[in-house]
């Protein structure tokens, strides 16, 4: 049973920095692309940023870019999100989900998913 779980949100002042952490268990993280999405009250689900199995390959929303960093620690089977420079449009429940592919996933390739942790930014 893969476990994926999400830590680290909160609420902040807009300008403040938040680090989100995605523990999983139960699979061989380093064989797995690990994405990050965001989801806002009244909105669909969109995509924030992905990091390849090695962590050599990062992808990002634009709207993010520059702010947000994508990283991973294998030997920790866990993934992070470090966000700075917060805006009140950043505000939305934050999920990391795993994909079985070594590379940039698309939407479809992830599989496993985490309930979420709560981002709020007030501005």
């Amino acid at each position: 049973q893969v476990q994926v779980v999400e830590s680290g949100g909160g609420l902040v002042q807009a300008g403040a920095s938040l680090r989100l952490s995605c523990a999983t268990s139960g699979r061989d993280f380093s064989s797995y692309a690990v994405g990050w999405f965001r989801q806002a009250s009244g909105t669909e689900r969109e995509f924030v940023a992905a990091i390849s199995a090695s962590g050599r390959g990062k992808d990002y929303q634009d709207s993010v870019k520059g702010r947000f960093t994508i990283s991973r620690d294998n030997a920790k089977n866990t993934a992070y999100l470090q966000m700075n420079s917060l805006k009140p449009e950043d505000t939305a429940v934050y999920y990391c989900a795993l994909a079985p592919t070594l590379g940039i996933p698309i939407l479809l390739e992830y599989d496993s998913w985490g309930q979420g942790t709560q981002v709020t930014v007030s501005s």
